[in-house]
């Protein structure tokens, strides 16, 4: 009740003093990613620059790695921002309000030539300062902490009303659930200064007041000049020189000289991780010893996963370490190289990829190359560039696919119209070069691992019975034919032999056989309507999905030729109160069109196989989905519903019905995540279900080769020591027309440094 009333007298007193874009500050340091959202906007469209006027409602957003200071125009008072912060200017006649949604502020809030109070107002408490310096730091779980360096504030819990002062020496915390401590505070609490402990001593050279400007200068107003300089500087480098005219406020900068400001230096330039455990590949249990080191220099990182599997007999599993016969291991051991990050102009990242979404995701959504790591180890590729309104962006999903006849490649380009007209359009293209291409074939005999019982013999691939000894093979000396391939007991050869002998059907060859998947999709979607009680935005796609035809010379893959389209329109997505998400899609398909058709789970099911007779039959993930004889339309809904509960819990879960003449497919995912900070001795937690374009996607007891599934729980142990259990399972076909359940468990304690 008490929150309720503060933010409602904070809203009349802005109503009633109104918020005219008067500029009440000003930028004098910006590095690394700082971006302004003008009262007005939706979006944190503007990167700050050093120099840039700060006005009544403006919120500035500071990323990761990246710092900012701001300068009270009437009164001096400095803000120095450390990474990771949000929050608002609030300014009326008689009061001066930061509203701190996260993130840490050192403020220096100066007695002389202030007018109006100083406040800290954050989504639990109040801090109200006559002068002094201090620091807010609140955290996204509903915990704030006010530590004075110097002078006298108070504090006030707005969920219980109570207030308590704090001074020198001293602190107070705050959290959502009412509770307010006075405790004492130490040096090593206050939070590092962005400046690397350098003092700047802002030195201004006449008043900005202009009630202190006589009358006869008001006829013929002078620029005045206020120089800002960094101490502890061997050449003496102006950070900014503001020239200011009493009458309109106008500044020019000298933008050029922010150059030649001293670089910060890179956080965590090294950081090295060790994990102990077991983990299950191919249905044999391994202890893993790995290294996990962590390389940061400027823009660049790198992260090496360096790992030995050994087996209860202690041998050294070589399949990761085969390189002298392989050299492509090498790229294996690249858990990524990056360049930049996402809101750069330019950015680049090579190996893992996960939650790819292109555009609105009607052909790719939460793609990930790491769904079979680590049994396959995959290598991608993502980049991206922004120039101006355009950004563009593409991936590749595994570099090692190239020489086995292509990989799936993804692309978009989009361009928003303007700042005040925010309508997007964008363009998406997806290919599957040859889905056949993730099958692996060590021995190279044309026939995959996933169905050879020899992987790494060349001569010979069926094993019926499963024991060991290799069916009639051509070629292949009789003496070493399993005398009873079929294990009924009786013998294939010889006297009394076996007269109904029932043997394995062919293994599916990849020699000259390939399967190509194309896609092609745009997009249009336009802001209506965004601030913190409410967002809302419209968009509309078109997508088409081609399926390449192709038949073998002996019939043993047979895909027909066919396509088809899907149209979502129109398409909502809404944030309610800024904790739940929700949208709202009617979708109408036309033809083959499988809405997704590139999900998380595309590398799991991109191939699957079924028996017929005594062949086997490769399915491609749309001939097992679609009919093979028949072209449909169909249209139906698809919704999701997410929340983040008080930054404890986030779900979300999504679901789809599209609805034709002679058939109905349905999907459901659902996604869960814990915040471990509130959790004592917990590092991690999550899971996750998918199952798209199934019958029934809640019969958990007949799952399909659409499932899969997953959680992943962390223990600490001690302080940078944790025990994780991550567990994965999907399911695949076994060669018989089975399906068998693929469980993929990682169990290793894991150490920070």
């Amino acid at each position: 009740m008490m929150s309720y009333m503060m933010r409602k007298i904070t809203v009349v007193s802005i109503l009633m003093c109104g918020l005219n874009g008067e500029t009440i500050a000003r930028l004098v340091k910006v590095d690394g990613n700082v971006y302004l959202k003008r009262l007005g906007m939706s979006t944190f469209s503007e990167r700050a620059k050093t120099g840039a006027p700060i006005s009544n409602g403006d919120e500035i957003k500071v990323g990761e790695r990246s710092f900012s200071a701001v300068i009270y125009i009437d009164d001096r008072s400095v803000l120095k921002i450390r990474e990771n912060t949000k929050f608002s200017f609030m300014d009326t006649r008689n009061s001066r309000t930061l509203e701190l949604e996260y993130g840490t502020l050192l403020n220096d809030v100066k007695k002389k030539d202030r007018t109006k109070t100083y406040r800290i107002q954050t989504p639990v408490s109040v801090a109200s300062v006559k002068g002094t310096q201090f620091a807010a730091i609140v955290s996204q779980n509903g915990v704030d902490q006010f530590i004075c360096k110097e002078g006298l504030f108070e504090v006030m819990n707005m969920i219980s009303g109570e207030t308590v002062n704090v001074s020198e020496g001293q602190k107070a915390v705050s959290n959502s659930s009412g509770n307010l401590i006075q405790a004492p505070s130490s040096l090593k609490e206050y939070p590092r200064d962005p400046e690397i402990e350098d003092t700047i001593d802002y030195e201004v050279e006449q008043e900005i007041n202009q009630d202190k400007i006589p009358e006869k200068t008001l006829d013929n107003p002078e620029p005045k000049k206020i120089e800002v300089q960094k101490e502890n500087v061997t050449e003496d480098i102006k950070i900014e020189e503001i020239e200011e005219n009493s009458l309109d406020d106008k500044i020019e900068i000298q933008e050029e000289l922010e150059n030649n400001l001293p670089e910060e230096p890179p956080v965590d330039p090294f950081s090295l991780g060790l994990g102990i455990g077991s983990v299950t590949i191919e249905d044999v249990l391994y202890n893993q010893i790995a290294l996990r080191p962590e390389i940061n220099i400027w823009k660049i990182g790198v992260g090496l996963d360096l790992v030995l599997y050994v087996d209860n007999e202690g041998n050294i599993r070589n399949d990761e370490w085969d390189i002298k016969n392989d050299p492509g291991l090498l790229l294996d051991k690249i858990l990524y190289i990056k360049y930049g990050k996402k809101v750069d102009p330019f950015w680049a990242k090579y190996g893992s990829i996960e939650g790819m979404t292109l555009g609105y995701g009607g052909i790719l959504n939460n793609y990930s190359n790491m769904m079979e790591f680590p049994s396959v180890r995959k290598v991608g590729m993502n980049a991206g560039i922004s120039f101006g309104p355009i950004k563009s962006e593409i991936f590749l999903s595994n570099l090692k696919d190239m020489a086995r006849g292509g990989t799936i490649t993804g692309f978009r380009s989009s361009y928003t119209i303007s700042k005040d007209i925010p309508l997007a359009i964008g363009f998406n293209y997806v290919t599957d070069q040859n889905m056949f291409s993730a099958l692996k074939d060590k021995d190279k005999d044309s026939y995959p691992d996933l169905f050879d019982d020899f992987p790494d013999s060349s001569n010979i691939w069926n094993d019926t019975d499963g024991d060991g000894i290799p069916d009639p093979h051509v070629g292949l000396s009789e003496d070493r034919w399993d005398i009873d391939a079929d294990g009924d007991n009786l013998f294939d050869y010889g006297e009394n032999t076996d007269s109904e002998i029932s043997l394995k059907a062919t293994p599916f060859s990849l020699k000259n056989n390939e399967a190509k998947t194309t896609a092609i999709g745009f997009d249009i979607g336009y802001p209506i309507y965004s601030s913190k009680l409410l967002s809302l935005n419209i968009y509309a796609e078109y997508n088409k999905l081609n399926f390449v035809g192709f038949t073998t010379s002996d019939s043993t893959f047979s895909r027909p030729d066919r396509s088809g389209t899907g149209l979502t329109i129109p398409g909502i997505k809404s944030k309610l109160f800024g904790i739940i998400d929700l949208s709202l899609e009617y979708r109408m398909i036309n033809g083959s069109f499988i809405p997704k058709f590139f999900d998380q789970a595309y590398d799991l099911n991109r191939v699957s196989t079924s028996i017929q007779g005594n062949s086997t039959k490769i399915l491609t993930k749309d001939m097992s989905i679609l009919d093979t004889t028949s072209i449909t339309s169909s249209n139906g809904i698809y919704g999701s519903a997410g929340f983040d509960l008080f930054n404890l819990v986030t779900f979300s879960a999504s679901y789809a019905n599209m609805k034709s003449d002679t058939s109905e497919i349905k999907s459901f995912n659902s996604f869960l995540v814990l915040n471990t900070e509130n959790i004592p001795k917990i590092s991690t937690a999550s899971a996750y279900l998918q199952r798209n374009n199934d019958s029934d996607p809640f019969d958990f007891e007949n799952p399909s080769i659409n499932t899969i599934m997953g959680y992943k729980v962390g223990y600490e142990l001690s302080k940078g020591v944790s025990l994780i259990w991550d567990f994965r399972q999907y399911y695949r076909e076994d060669g018989t027309g089975n399906l068998k359940a693929i469980k993929q468990t990682t169990i290793e304690t894991s150490f920070n440094f």
